[in-house]
C-alpha cells in the first residue's frame, strides 16, 4: 500500500505522545515527537567567559562547529541593539511526524487536529 506522511505541530510533549498513543490504533508505520528550537543543538560543552579569559583562543568560540553559540553570537538581539524580531518558534515547537497507510491518512488528520495539532 502507498503510504502517506503528516508533520503536526503541539505545544507541549504531553499532547503529541496522547494523540500518538492514539495513532497506534491505525497501525502506523513510522512515528516520532521531537522538539526544534531556533537554533539547535546542545548549547556548548563547557562554559566560556570571555571576559575572565577562560577561553582557548578566540577559534574557539567561533570555529568550534560543535555547539549552537556561533549562531546564537550572529543573532540580531545578541548586540542589545535589537529584540530579535519574534525570537524563533514559540508556542508549537513540538513536531509529531506520522507515516501512515494511505487507508488511513484521513482518520490520522483527524485525530491530530482534534487533539489540538496545526498540520
Amino acid at each position: 500500500m502507498p503510504e502517506r506522511s503528516i508533520l503536526s505541530y503541539f505545544k507541549s510533549p504531553e499532547e503529541a505522545e496522547g494523540v500518538a498513543r492514539k495513532l497506534q490504533a491505525l497501525r502506523v508505520i513510522e512515528l516520532s515527537i521531537d522538539r526544534f528550537s531556533k537554533y539547535g543543538g546542545n548549547g556548548p560543552v563547557q562554559s566560556i567567559n570571555p571576559v575572565t579569559g577562560n577561553i582557548a583562543g578566540m577559534a574557539s568560540m567561533t570555529a568550534d562547529r560543535s555547539h549552537t553559540g556561533i549562531l546564537a553570537a550572529a543573532d540580531t538581539s545578541a548586540s542589545g541593539m535589537s529584540h530579535g524580531g519574534d525570537g524563533g518558534p514559540t508556542g508549537r515547537d513540538i513536531l509529531l511526524t506520522v507515516v501512515v497507510d494511505s487507508d488511513s491518512y484521513d482518520r490520522a488528520l483527524r485525530l491530530i487536529e482534534e487533539a489540538g495539532g496545526f498540520i
